[in-house]
């Protein structure tokens, strides 16, 4: 149980140090590619500079209006504060504010429907007109627009249920203009200052400045009156300063500075005329109640004095008790009051239901007056007929009278409140355009550049997460492959790569010549030098002298490693040939600076002996075979007996034999090759081949029934991102003077 538990805290630790490694690793590929992400922070920073200075700038203007509660004028010319009503909170204000009915008188005052757009050149063409850019010489006839050319419409008439219609209208110079469909096709041609009518669509356009040259065209748009509105209220916001404050500020944001003065102003000049209409409206409505009621009464009030007069007449003008009198004083006074609240009962009835408090407690009054005036009239049931008569009479003109006065008296409030009705908006601030909100430059150059810098370092990591190669001895060795050298990366010999290979490009041809003799003291020669030790005793083992240098995939060094061992193995006194078996695409005679003519192909093929192919180099003791003209069957070409009469040929006369031999997951070329040479080599790039194709590789070989007898771990760099690795030669070094 306690071996258990110790494998699995090994475990954990195992897998918290690969953890370890892991950040380690990632964190120095990003310090690894500091150039690269620095680049395209920078060219991500840019484009977002050159972006916000040619998008088109947004300008916000701003008006301050305060909505007050509403209050009375003249006392009984305000029915809302009779009722019990408060005055319109600011919510409803706003939501009023951005009506259609608002908005759609805005629109209609300040044509914000008419869209004119001037086609200038792609990406930087507003750029130009904003900055006051002239018609240059060459563009002379195109249909571009540059600054200084203008075109105002002062009147565009469609049919009331269209949609938005888009046109192009091009000058013809000397004012004369010709309306376009989108699709190029003429509707008709007008003058400046005059009407152009269109039958299909129908459309009544009159143009009022047109200064272009010709040919210059101009996008001209009429959106639907709804389209327009819609527009204008997605540019609108309105904002609520304080609490209670009944502050409004009202905020308008668009490309035309003069625009939005314009249109802000108009939105708040409609409000505040509709505010006051709206007030006034209350009053309207009772007057021309009242004025409709006024002749009936007056109607009623001649006919109760007539009949008044003609009883007194008839009863010889009989006056009135005292009893009588106060009686009567009292029923016109109760009738009155009646009436009042029959007034007020009309108003509320166009307002609330019965059951509404209001309404009831109003209904609630007249029940008891009613009752007052009942009583009233069976007490005076008792006086003699005549009495009786001469009360009634006189209480109908009484109280008819009382009416007619009333009526009169609030027809003349109704009158002064309509007329002193200020509505409850004032406009305090008129529209101020405050600057540009956007775009904000340096909040879009530093996004950019943010973006661009994770967009690096996600691409760097993403690199090292799944493109995860070999970096240390140490990998190999997990792999049971021993590492016979882990040779630096030569800066001199990658530099001469990158121009050969440019070279090759334009010349077909690349040639480099051997670093081990054109810088002896290199790191990687060094390097090579100690696995030519290491070989020694290697190759003690091998059934012959003769050595495979390999690798699982193209470009990881196989032809330098096996040049240059060949030359530092000569300069040890050693007499040694280097083959190259890659008839495909070989190039160690690039190593030599010659061409690949008269190479193995041709020794394989018959057409060249055996000692005509073996080429001398400026190095003593060293010789080479190039591989020939490439043939159609290199693979049945090496399983000839002819091959392996070269190969005892080459074992005969010289001490070591080093074959350069193609990729191992490319083709089989390596493992024919490897059956008959009894030392096999691995060469694994730094950073590009991975654990699993090494292991692939290793399998191919041994299927064909060659043993791997290790590996050498070429390239290797000093990077942060491997910095917990083996360097080997890269402390170490002697320079020559």
């Amino acid at each position: 149980m306690t071996q258990a538990n110790n494998a699995s805290t090994r475990t954990r630790e195992t897998a918290q140090d690969n953890d370890e490694i892991d950040i380690g690793f990632l964190l120095g590929s990003l310090w690894d590619h500091k150039i690269f992400i620095v680049v395209v922070t920078v060219i991500l920073a840019l484009i977002g500079l050159i972006y916000a200075t040619l998008a088109t700038p947004e300008y916000k203007a701003d008006a301050l209006v305060q909505i007050e509660k509403k209050s009375g004028t003249i006392g009984g010319a305000d029915v809302g504060s009779l009722l019990g009503e408060q005055g319109s909170s600011t919510s409803t204000e706003v939501e009023i504010l951005r009506s259609r009915l608002i908005l759609g008188q805005v629109v209609d005052q300040t044509d914000l429907d008419v869209a004119i757009i001037p086609n200038t050149w792609p990406v930087i063409g507003d750029w130009l007109l904003r900055k006051g850019v002239r018609r240059p010489d060459f563009s002379e006839g195109s249909a571009d627009v540059w600054a200084g050319d203008t075109l105002r419409i002062s009147e565009w008439v469609t049919s009331h249920n269209s949609q938005t219609l888009q046109f192009t209208l091009r000058s013809e110079g000397n004012g004369r203009y010709t309306l376009l469909t989108n699709e190029g096709d003429a509707l008709g041609q007008g003058i400046v200052g005059q009407k152009l009518t269109v039958d299909q669509p129908w459309i009544e356009l009159t143009v009022s400045e047109l200064s272009a040259p010709s040919g210059a065209t101009f996008t001209v748009v009429k959106k639907s009156r709804l389209a327009a509105i819609r527009g204008l209220l997605n540019r609108l916001e309105t904002l609520t300063l304080g609490k209670d404050t009944g502050m409004l500020r009202l905020e308008l944001t668009g490309p035309d500075q003069r625009e939005l003065v314009t249109s802000l102003n108009a939105t708040t000049e409609v409000f505040l005329t509709q505010n006051i209409a709206r007030q006034a409206a209350e009053a309207d409505k009772s007057l021309e109640f009242l004025e409709e009621q006024a002749p009936k009464v007056r109607e009623q009030l001649n006919e109760a004095e007539n009949r008044l007069n003609e009883y007194r007449l008839q009863s010889d003008s009989i006056d009135l008790s005292f009893e009588t009198q106060n009686a009567l004083n009292s029923l016109v006074s109760i009738e009155a009051s009646l009436n009042e609240l029959q007034l007020q009962e009309t108003e509320l009835a166009r307002r609330f239901t019965p059951n509404h408090p209001v309404y009831r407690s109003l209904l609630e009054k007249k029940e008891q007056l009613l009752r007052e005036k009942a009583r009233l009239e069976e007490r005076t049931g008792n006086l003699p007929e005549t009495q009786q008569q001469i009360l009634r009479l006189s209480r109908d003109v009484k109280v008819t009278q009382e009416i007619y006065v009333q009526l009169l008296n609030r027809m003349q409030e109704l009158r002064l409140a309509r007329a002193g009705t200020v509505g409850n908006v004032r406009i305090l601030d008129d529209a101020v355009v405050q600057g540009q909100v956007a775009p904000k430059r340096n909040l879009i150059v530093a996004v950019a550049g943010m973006s661009g810098l994770l967009l690096a370092m996600i691409i760097v990591l993403l690199r090292a997460a799944f493109n995860r190669g070999i970096v240390s001895p140490e990998q190999l060795e997990e792999l049971d492959l021993p590492v016979y050298a882990t040779v630096p990366l030569s800066e001199e010999e990658n530099r001469r790569s990158v121009r050969g290979k440019r070279a090759g490009k334009r010349k077909g041809k690349s040639k480099g010549g051997l670093l081990a003799m054109r810088n002896p003291a290199d790191l990687s020669i060094e390097a090579i030098r100690g696995l030519r030790t290491s070989l020694h005793f290697a190759m003690m083992e091998g059934s012959n002298n003769r050595l495979v240098i390999t690798g699982p995939s193209p470009g990881i060094g196989k032809s330098f490693m096996s040049a240059n061992l060949a030359a530092v193995c000569a300069q040890a006194g050693q007499k040694v040939v280097v083959v190259d078996g890659d008839m495909r695409k070989g190039h160690v005679h690039g190593a030599f600076k010659q061409d690949s003519h008269n190479g193995l192909s041709e020794v394989l093929s018959g057409k060249l002996e055996f000692a005509q192919a073996v080429k001398t180099s400026e190095v003593d003791g060293l010789s080479w075979v190039s591989r020939g003209s490439a043939p159609p069957n290199p693979s049945e070409l090496l399983m000839q007996a002819r091959f392996t009469e070269f190969l005892d040929y080459l074992s005969e006369h010289f001490d070591l034999v080093i074959i350069d031999t193609p990729p191992v997951l490319a083709v089989t070329d390596a493992a024919i090759i490897g059956k008959q040479c009894g030392t096999t080599l691995m060469v694994v790039r730094f950073g590009q081949n991975t654990p699993k194709e090494i292991q692939i590789a290793e399998s191919r070989l041994a299927t064909g029934g060659v043993t791997l007898k290790g590996t050498i771990l070429n390239a290797m760099e000093k990077k942060a991102a491997t910095s917990y690795g083996y360097y080997g030669y890269y402390n170490y070094s002697y320079k020559s003077e």
